[in-house]
C-alpha cells in the first residue's frame, strides 16, 4: 500500500500553500471596472482644472462600458457567485462595534472574518450605492446629448427633474473621488499588501489564509 501511495502524482511544489481568493475573471472584472472609474474621473475633472480635450465622447462610452460591466456583476453575483458573501448580517455589525470600540481604547480582539470581513462589506455597499447612483443619473443625461445610437430628448423631464439628476449625478461623483482615495490607502498599507497581490494574481498564501481568515466562515 505504502508503495502505490507513493506512486501517486504529488501536487506541485508550492501549490498546497496557495489559497484561491480571486479567480481569473473575478479580478478582471476588478480591473475594468476600476479603468472605466479612474477615466470617469479623469473626463470628468481634468476639463474642470483646466486641461482642455475633447471628453464627452470618451466620458459618455466609457459610462454606457461601466454600466454594462455593472449588470454583468450584478447578475453573476445572484446567479453564478455566492452573494451571501457581501451580506451584511447581524454577527457583522457586532463586529463593527468591536472594531469601533477598538478605535476607542477596548482590548476586546475581534474573531477572524470570512473571505470578507464587516469593513469590506460596508465599504462594498457604499460603492454599489454611489456607482448606482452616478451610473443611473449618468444614463438619463445622455438623453441631453446625440450619438450614433440615439437621438437627444432635452424635454422628457422638466427642468426642476434635470437639476435634482445634475445634483444626484455630481455629489456621487465627488464621492467616488473620496471613495477611490480611501481604497487606494487602505490598499498600499504593508498590512493590505497581500491582498493587492490576490487581486493581481489571484492568490494567498496558506499563512496568511490561516492567519487572518476564520475556516469555518470562509471554505477556501
Amino acid at each position: 500500500m505504502d508503495q502505490v501511495a507513493s506512486n501517486k502524482p504529488q501536487p506541485a511544489a508550492g501549490q498546497a500553500e496557495r489559497v484561491i481568493r480571486h479567480p481569473a475573471l473575478d479580478r478582471l472584472y476588478h480591473w475594468l471596472m476600476a479603468s472605466c472609474v479612474l477615466i470617469l474621473m479623469a473626463t470628468a475633472f481634468l476639463p474642470i482644472l483646466g486641461i482642455k480635450f475633447e471628453w464627452l465622447d470618451i466620458h459618455w462610452v466609457t459610462g454606457v462600458v461601466l454600466a454594462a460591466l455593472i449588470v454583468i456583476h450584478i447578475i453573476r453575483a445572484l446567479f453564478f457567485q455566492d452573494w451571501r458573501n457581501m451580506w451584511i448580517g447581524l454577527r457583522d455589525l457586532r463586529e463593527m462595534r468591536r472594531d469601533l470600540a477598538r478605535l476607542f481604547g477596548s482590548r476586546i480582539e475581534p474573531p477572524k472574518p470570512g473571505k470578507y470581513d464587516a469593513s469590506q462589506k460596508l465599504y462594498h455597499l457604499g460603492v454599489a450605492v454611489v456607482v448606482l447612483s452616478v451610473v443611473c443619473s449618468g444614463l438619463l443625461m445622455l438623453l441631453k446629448i446625440d450619438t450614433p445610437l440615439w437621438r437627444r430628448n432635452p424635454y422628457l423631464f422638466s427642468a426642476d427633474t434635470w437639476g435634482v439628476i445634475y445634483v444626484i449625478h455630481g455629489m456621487a461623483a465627488m464621492t467616488i473621488v473620496a471613495i477611490v482615495i480611501i481604497h487606494l490607502y487602505f490598499t498600499l498599507m504593508p498590512d493590505s499588501w497581500y491582498m493587492l497581490r490576490a487581486m493581481v494574481r489571484g492568490w494567498i498564501s496558506r499563512e496568511e489564509y490561516t492567519k487572518h481568515y476564520d475556516a469555518t466562515r470562509w471554505k477556501a
